[in-house]
């Protein structure tokens, strides 16, 4: 699990007290976590419970695989989820949240029935975002900024695959 809790590095720092609550591992919808259809602390409960509790990826019946990028921490599943109206038994984290590992589907062709923008497209490189949610509110003279986003791209790492997923942000100012 050495992988995971190096993407999650941001996420910890940011942990809040009620994040620090025991997760439920029988709670977990992981479709719902990559088709941002969860909250930042639903969200956030889960990856400190993954990155911090012995055998927690063990319990999920999960198996740490080789990503081939350092920005990755890669897992196949035990039994194909599915997000996005496929299948897949192959996911990654990035530092900000899940995404799903598909075959047959190109980024751009996935992007335009998510109504997801591309930040730019090339052959080599497809990166596209669209915020699902943003809001910001004040409490004693903090300013916390939520985010989700849902986010198609590819990587030269994973060649002739798309990732799919969301990133859940939370900004303290």
């Amino acid at each position: 699990m050495r992988g995971f809790g190096h993407c999650l590095a941001p996420l910890v720092v940011l942990a809040t007290p009620a994040a620090s609550q025991e997760f439920d591992p029988a709670s977990l919808d992981l479709p719902a976590l990559i088709e941002c259809r969860a909250d930042v602390p639903t969200y956030n409960d889960f990856a400190l419970w993954l990155s911090s509790a012995p055998g927690a990826v063990e319990t999920l019946g999960w198996t740490e695989v080789a990503s081939g990028n350092p920005f990755l921490s890669q897992y196949e599943l035990p039994a194909k989820i599915r997000v996005f109206n496929r299948e897949t038994g192959s996911i990654v984290f990035t530092a900000a949240g899940p995404m799903a590992v598909l075959d047959g589907v190109a980024a751009p062709e996935l992007a335009k029935e998510l109504n997801v923008m591309a930040v730019f497209s090339t052959p080599q490189k497809f990166p596209g975002e669209k915020v699902v949610v943003h809001s910001t509110e004040e409490s004693e003279g903090l300013t916390f900024s939520t985010g989700v986003k849902l986010n198609v791209s590819t990587v030269e790492s994973h060649p002739g695959k798309t990732l799919a997923g969301c990133s859940y942000t939370l900004e303290i100012k």
